[in-house]
């Protein structure tokens, strides 16, 4: 047996990787943290700490990436030193570009197209259920999903597996192994824990308030009740478990004093905001359609325009309408300042300001904003993309990857025989695996992919920096995986696939005819029999095709 085979060396390495990630969500932590709070030399140094350590496990454990990106976020760091702890506009960025690309090596499956990423970190979900059949059923499924989940069939096994590894998080029934007992066994659980364990709490029958208290108090922080379904129960855990992209507010100053504009933009790049700065007023729309901002700094009163009427200029396009926007003036008439908030502004800050009353607002105002766009360009079924803006996005990648020199793919995927399903088994079992299908593309995508739901069973997919061959490969194993999962039904459990077209910016195409070529190209894969991934440059004949289903799965 080769060196390279030898299992045992394979294990220790997974360990080894495991330890070098487990140091990365240290730091990742660290950030989040700063995220909600200004920045102090203690803060920072704590950051340079845990970042040194991963230097340290990433080199010893032979992890390059990791030791990499370690070097890097240490450079950036070393910069806010010899800044005086300040932070630039530039280096706020670079931080944040480095915590995204950390927040994505080996952490979650599929993250990226290459094959050089580590394995994740696979904490199991520990499921407690009354039906101990039932938690093994769920178990299974979960596992479907890439998640690693193990059913627990008493008290003792429970808490000799907790002694044994901390896990992910726990599905709990309130009444496992007795009535009440699930509770008060989660809350033993939890006692001396520096963290605590994400707790979702669960009751066959719709339970009091004094039992959904009982919950609440022993850490719940999810209670379901009713059928526990794989798919929507994933979906919650990977909320409450899921290391937080790091996606900081970002913030246009209009200013035609550079010196106040610079002075606004320290403020809020100390507390973690990446801001850009405009000081010729005339060029806000380009800007905005550049920087994409959550929010909007502007000044009352500049030569060129007013900022009442560079508001108002804003508001006439319909994707700025719920963009904040924040008056700064030294504006002190308060019938002016409730004029030019009537005029398209939002809110009203007089000058001077205090830095934390001004971040407060800028964060407040900011995060609203983007609770409430979430609801306006997202599916209400599958959380994913809706059809309007899944094509925004397209533009918006398609402009950049020209403007950049990279390439860009899109991808059209539709649920083989999908009527057969609604009419076969209804349409809340219909609903059940659009839903499925949804978070098993943000299971394998990328961070950085777009993923909308296009309408009905139709998806669209937008890949930033991807060819088409590395766009193909990554569909094709997902339709493959996709088409195990099973979903409990009667008489028989039923499978589905999906079909899919692809295809890679040209020169010649926009975001329009891409849309139009990966349509065509779903068509074909339809038409050739389904279940399979076509290239917008592909024949027929050179379609990925799957074997026909056996008698004993229902071909839908």
């Amino acid at each position: 047996m080769t060196e390279s085979e030898d299992p045992s060396r394979e294990r220790l390495k997974h360990h080894f990787a495991q330890r070098v990630i487990h140091q990365a969500r240290q730091i990742l932590e660290i950030w989040q943290r700063l995220q909600r709070s200004e920045w102090s030399s203690t803060d920072l140094s704590e950051l340079s700490e845990a970042n040194l350590r991963l230097l340290r496990f990433a080199e010893r454990f032979e992890q390059p990436e990791h030791y990499q990106l370690a070097q890097d976020i240490s450079q950036s760091l070393q910069a806010v030193d010899a800044n005086r702890g300040r932070l630039s506009s530039q280096l706020i960025t670079e931080i944040n570009r480095l915590m995204q690309r950390l927040s994505r090596t080996g952490l979650r499956h599929g993250d990226q197209l290459e094959q050089t990423f580590l394995p994740p970190l696979r904490k199991p979900v520990y499921v407690a259920l009354q039906d101990h059949d039932r938690a093994e059923r769920l178990a299974r499924q979960l596992e479907f999903f890439g998640l690693s989940a193990q059913a627990l069939d008493s008290v003792a096994t429970f808490k000799a597996s907790m002694i044994e590894r901390l896990p992910a998080a726990i599905v709990m029934d309130v009444d496992f192994n007795g009535p009440g007992v699930g509770l008060k066994l989660a809350a033993q659980a939890q006692e001396g824990l520096d963290q605590a364990i994400p707790l979702l709490f669960f009751s066959l029958l719709e339970t009091d308030t004094p039992t959904r208290l009982a919950a609440v108090r022993a850490g719940g922080q999810e209670f379901l009740t009713g059928t526990l379904e794989a798919s929507s129960l994933l979906e919650k855990i990977e909320v409450l478990t899921c290391v937080a992209q790091y996606d900081p507010y970002k913030v246009l100053i209009i200013d035609d004093s550079r010196a106040q504009a610079l002075h606004t933009e320290r403020l809020l790049n100390s507390a973690g905001i990446v801001t850009r700065t405009l000081i010729e007023p005339i060029q806000a729309m380009a800007e905005l359609a550049d920087f994409q901002p959550d929010l909007i700094i502007l000044d009352m009163y500049m030569p060129a325009c007013t900022g009442t009427e560079l508001a108002k200029v804003i508001r006439h396009n319909d994707r700025y309408v719920s963009v904040p926007i924040i008056y700064l003036s030294a504006e002190d008439d308060l019938d002016k300042q409730l004029d030019a908030m009537s005029e398209g502004g939002d809110d009203f800050l007089t000058k001077p300001i205090k830095p934390r009353h001004l971040i407060t607002t800028v964060r407040n105002r900011a995060a609203r904003a983007r609770n409430l766009k979430a609801r306006m360009v997202r599916d209400s079924l599958t959380g994913l993309y809706n059809h309007t803006h899944i094509l925004q996005l397209l533009e918006d990648c398609s402009f950049r990857a020209r403007r950049e020199g990279k390439p860009l793919s899109f991808a059209m995927l539709d649920i083989d025989h999908f009527k057969r399903v609604n009419d076969s088994h209804g349409h809340p079992m219909g609903d059940r695996v659009i839903k499925s299908l949804a978070l098993f593309l943000k299971q394998r995508l990328r961070k950085t992919d777009f993923i909308g739901r296009y309408g009905g069973e139709e998806f669209a997919i937008v890949m930033p920096d991807t060819d088409i061959d590395a766009a193909y490969k990554v569909l094709d194993e997902i339709r493959q995986r996709f088409a195990e999962i099973h979903y409990p039904a009667q008489p028989q459990d039923l499978w589905c696939t999906f079909s899919a077209g692809v295809v890679e910016m040209s020169d010649e195409s926009d975001s329009l005819v891409m849309a139009s070529q990966a349509d065509e190209a779903l068509y074909r894969a339809k038409h050739a029999g389904r279940n399979r991934v076509q290239s917008a440059r592909q024949s027929k004949q050179s379609a990925t095709f799957s074997s026909e289903s056996t008698d004993s799965v229902i071909n839908v």
